[in-house]
């Protein structure tokens, strides 16, 4: 197949013009072979005059300000603003020492090539733009590129000559040969290496000295607190000295840092603790490859710089951040604080109370939207009643209402119902809140389903305060606004039925209400968690739930729970409703369950138990869907989270051309951590005869 991005061929070019004639072609080629959209070419053109400064009346980006222009935001890596001016050298192309709009162009377009990150390595590398990289060039710019103070190479060895022969020096690389030739120029530095420092040749070197290896070769990698304790590596065998086995275990390591964190993360997110130790890594690694990735050797580097050096632990995804983030740095904790909780008392109860106003909110706004469902409530519905049978069905007891009282009398009883739906809502959303908080383990995230069990059942439980005398007065509401049409009486409103009951008859059929609240708060809140996490796969990778995600995630959770609680809101509601003449009567729980059963069958124990679950389950996903939006868009100033590892692999830069810009660099930082450091210092170009700079 053939490629769809032009490739440089090998041209012999024998004088200053005809090179700058072939370099000029070729960008043309380039330019002209990625297709780019207008929308793409203004916003360069935005870019560019943002940070363009005049020349002589012209417009043009210097080493700065070009850097400026092409440096992803925020990158969570070590690499150097400073060292992005590297590739200004790429961009100018005139040699001028700054980069023009058309050069700027021509260098986006180059971004956009899926390989642009070994182009412009290709590029910076081919110091005469020849097309092609002999000895020489590799050579001199190698050396210009390392400091006096760095561990020699030979550019004699075995190894290049293998890419770039030995008589006379007259191999030379093209595109795709310096491409392997750069991947393994790592491995050979490495080798060297060893073998420089390990004077006696045993096999071994001093932890000094691998530390002076990492450095060189992967300093910009790795974070701080993994580089001090570079030594650290000897303890992991006897004798106090690292071997070479264990050099190349700790190099492979690095260098496949992102496939270990996907491995880490992975794994950490199936484990019911959130925690790994070395069996599941390799486990997870096995399943998840063709072939094993890491050995046992390299497994053991990763958990010993992850976990401190203790053996044997288990550890948390954020015990791997300190390998994982290059610009991890060690939480600061006063020492006079370090064993007080880092959450006081005061915004403990500020944040509460800041959940409770915003599940008000939301409990509001889901029982607006599903409570004309719960006019069709068939609960109190008997089977034996004086007179005649007020509804045959949900769809009849709709019409009639309809019929008799209009659109309004779907939303007769709104008024109490919203009154006391926003505590009741907000002190079970809090309570859970609080309770899952407190029981969370905060390196994890993960909660014990105990735990979870409870903070349901705890909300549940709270809520009852609001929840039973809310539901006694709304149940009055609702049934006698249709009786009064049928007896000719004139409904009363909900002050008068608060009066007529008094504080202790607003309770009543409280031991119903907390049989029914408790269970389902139970259910309800460890199945709408585990339905985000486990089905809809939230915070893995990262992700965030849509609306829908989490409108179905919180509406299917409440279809158990409000089908299996349905006994009890049955026998409540016979409880909590005013008896008529020639009604059974019921002198407590226990006897409401008995008679029930006696009376109408089990079956009537589930009495509208499919309308409850069409009321409760929108009804919950509506209010879950509010407080979770509510959240996320006016999260808790101070909140304490569980810390998140943020990494390269996980954040996204701005700008994919920008991702392929750095990476550039992370193959150039390969030769040499310093690499760009030396030779950004001046904008002088590089040149086969002046090859120094400094």
């Amino acid at each position: 197949m053939a490629p769809d991005f032009p490739v440089l061929q090998t041209v012999h070019c024998d004088t200053p013009e005809s090179k700058s004639s072939v370099l000029s072609s070729a960008l043309k080629t380039v330019r002209t072979a990625v297709a780019v959209p207008e929308n793409e070419l203004k916003r360069w053109r935005r870019t560019f005059e943002a940070n363009a400064k005049l020349v002589n009346g012209e417009k043009f980006l210097d080493p700065e300000s070009f850097v400026n222009a092409i440096a992803p935001k925020g990158d969570l890596t070590k690499i150097d603003r400073a060292q992005f001016s590297i590739l200004f050298r790429v961009a100018d192309t005139s040699r001028r020492g700054l980069v023009s709009w058309e050069d700027f162009t021509v260098f986006e377009t180059l971004l956009k090539r899926p390989d642009a990150d070994h182009w412009i390595a290709f590029q910076y590398f081919d110091v005469d733009h020849s097309g092609y990289i002999s000895f020489d060039e590799f050579k001199t710019v190698f050396s210009a590129n390392v400091g006096p103070d760095a561990i020699p190479f030979d550019f004699d060895c075995d190894w290049v000559k293998l890419y770039l022969g030995k008589k006379n020096g007259t191999h030379v690389l093209g595109y795709n040969e310096f491409t392997q030739l750069m991947k393994g120029l790592q491995g050979e530095r490495l080798r060297q290496a060893f073998r420089y420092l390990d004077k006696d040749q045993d096999g071994y070197i001093t932890p000094e000295q691998f530390k002076h290896i990492i450095l060189e070769i992967a300093g910009h990698k790795l974070s701080d607190a993994v580089i001090d304790r570079l030594p650290t590596l000897c303890t992991l065998t006897l004798g106090q000295r690292i071997s070479y086995s264990e050099v190349i275990a700790f190099h492979n390591v690095v260098r496949e840092m992102d496939m270990i964190e996907r491995i880490i993360r992975e794994a950490t997110a199936k484990s019911k603790d959130g925690r790994i130790d070395q069996s599941d890594f390799l486990n997870h690694s096995s399943s998840t490859s063709r072939y094993s990735l890491f050995t046992p050797m390299e497994a053991s580097i990763i958990f010993h710089f992850a976990g401190r050096g203790l053996p044997n632990q288990r550890l948390a995804l954020v015990d791997f951040a300190q390998l994982l983030d290059p610009r991890w740095k060690a939480p600061y904790v006063e020492p006079e604080q370090a064993a007080k909780s880092t959450k006081s008392i005061f915004n403990s109860v500020m944040h509460s109370s800041y959940n409770f106003i915003q599940g008000g909110f939301a409990g509001a706004f889901g029982a607006t939207i599903v409570y004309p469902i719960d006019m069709g409530d068939m609960q109190n519905q008997r089977s034996s009643v004086v007179g005649q049978v007020l509804y045959k069905n949900s769809i009849d007891c709709a019409k009639k209402i309809f019929h008799n009282e209009g659109f309004l009398g779907f939303y007769r009883g709104l008024g109490p119902q919203l009154i006391g739906v926003a505590p009741e809502k907000a002190i079970k959303l809090t309570v859970n809140d609080l309770v899952r908080s407190r029981m969370m383990d905060m390196e994890t995230g993960r909660i014990q389903l105990r735990w979870e069990l409870l903070a349901g059942g705890m909300a549940g439980g709270c809520q009852v305060i609001f929840t039973n005398p809310l539901e006694i007065v709304k149940i009055r509401l609702q049934v006698q606004g249709e009786a009064a049409k049928v007896e000719g009486m004139k409904p009363k409103g909900a002050v008068h039925i608060i009066r007529q009951l008094g504080i202790f008859g607003l309770y009543r059929g409280a031991s119903a209400c907390l049989l029914r609240d408790i269970p389902f708060s139970a259910i309800y809140f460890p199945a709408y968690a585990h339905l985000k996490a486990d089905v809809f796969q939230e915070g893995y990778n990262g992700k965030r739930l849509s609306f829908l995600e989490t409108l179905s995630a919180a509406a299917i959770a409440g279809m158990p729970a409000a089908y299996l609680t349905t006994p009890a809101d049955v026998v409540k509601t016979r409880l909590q409703v005013e008896v008529r003449k020639g009604q059974t009567h019921y002198k407590g729980l226990r006897d409401a369950f008995v008679k029930i059963y006696r009376e109408e069958g089990f079956r009537a124990l589930f009495k509208g138990g499919p309308a409850r679950v069409i009321r409760s389950s929108p009804q919950f996903g509506f209010t879950l869907l509010g407080y979770e939006t509510l959240k996320s868009a006016f999260p808790y100033p101070w909140q304490e989270a569980p810390p998140k590892v943020n990494t390269a692999l996980t954040t996204r830069a701005d700008e994919l051309a920008k991702v392929r810009a750095r990476n550039a660099l992370k193959i150039l930082l390969d030769v040499h951590g310093d690499f760009g450091r030396r030779a950004g210092t001046t904008g002088a170009p590089l040149s086969l005869s002046h090859p120094k700079l400094s």
